[in-house]
């Protein structure tokens, strides 16, 4: 009798990949009927743009604008205050999103179920956790496929429908699509981790949690925290992004001098961002350093 050959799933290697990858891209382009004219601007334009990047070199040091209200701040202390505010919100939006990401993944993770733990010596115990395991998995994978699924400024527009322009909506509205997507990276990062000290442990009689946080998640650590950093980062912009619905961050100052054709305070607040940025990638690569030495 011949055994049937199993069937392999067709885009497994990496040129079928590339492949089909550059085969999407060729289709996007035709059905969306893109033309490299279409990029060429007009003379408008044209003259907008170049007074716009002429500025580049001179950003504002202090406001442009015709009317500036008694008590204004002046523009860079202006620009400090919204940057503070950006990395206020970013934080406290990344402090809610890495718990939760760490408990959806772990939940998200096979590693929790698909063995039968030591410490479980009751037969109904470990029918239970076997039932149950890919329930609670496929049911998680689901929930962290919707929280990504719906981008940032999405949640921002539902938020501000449900609970109007508070902090608290802007920190949900990057929270929640955060969580998704470092729920689902730190559950891949522990299914991925190599099973040999794992296996050591579940065989010197160590229960599922104990192999889960010495047997695996060490060995994800490191990738888990440099994602991290890098997902704060995106939460800045993020934050930025949300000052265009009105919250008092870096984005509504450059929105604002944006529409008043004042192009040295929109540098002004670019060069803000950048610097912010900037700033925490250096910070951040010298506390992995520390970490992950």
């Amino acid at each position: 009798m011949t055994l049937p050959v199993a069937r392999r799933f067709p885009f497994r290697t990496p040129s079928l990949v590339t492949a089909g990858i550059l085969a999407a891209a060729l289709w996007g382009y035709v059905h969306l009927e893109l033309r490299l004219g279409d990029l060429v601007p007009g003379s408008g334009g044209v003259t907008v743009a170049a007074e716009f990047f002429s500025r580049a070199v001179s950003p504002a040091l202090v406001s442009e604008a015709d009317f500036v209200p008694s008590g204004t701040p002046p523009l860079l202390l202006n620009a400090a205050n919204a940057a503070l505010l950006t990395v206020g919100f970013a934080a406290a939006a990344m402090g809610l999103a890495i718990p939760m990401g760490f408990v959806l993944g772990f939940f998200a993770s096979t590693a929790w179920w698909e063995e039968d733990p030591a410490g479980a010596r009751s037969r109904t115990l470990r029918t239970l956790r076997r039932m149950a395991g890919p329930v609670v998995f496929g049911s998680t994978r689901v929930l962290l496929a919707v929280l990504r699924s719906v981008h940032e400024l999405l949640w921002a527009v539902l938020f501000l429908v449900a609970l109007g322009l508070s902090n608290a909506a802007a920190v949900l509205a990057i929270a929640l699509p955060f969580s998704g997507v470092l729920g689902k990276l730190f559950a891949d990062l522990i299914d991925e981790a190599p099973r040999s000290g794992a296996h050591a442990l579940r065989a010197a009689g160590a229960t599922n949690s104990q192999v889960y946080l010495f047997g695996l998640l060490p060995l994800a650590l490191p990738d888990i925290i440099a994602y991290m950093f890098y997902r704060f980062e995106c939460a800045l912009r993020s934050s930025a992004i949300l000052g265009f619905f009105g919250y008092p961050t870096l984005g509504l100052y450059i929105r604002q001098s944006f529409s008043s054709t004042n192009y040295g305070e929109v540098w002004t607040y670019l060069y803000a961002l950048v610097l912010l940025v900037a700033v925490f990638d250096v910070w951040s690569f010298g506390v992995r350093r520390r970490i992950l030495a």
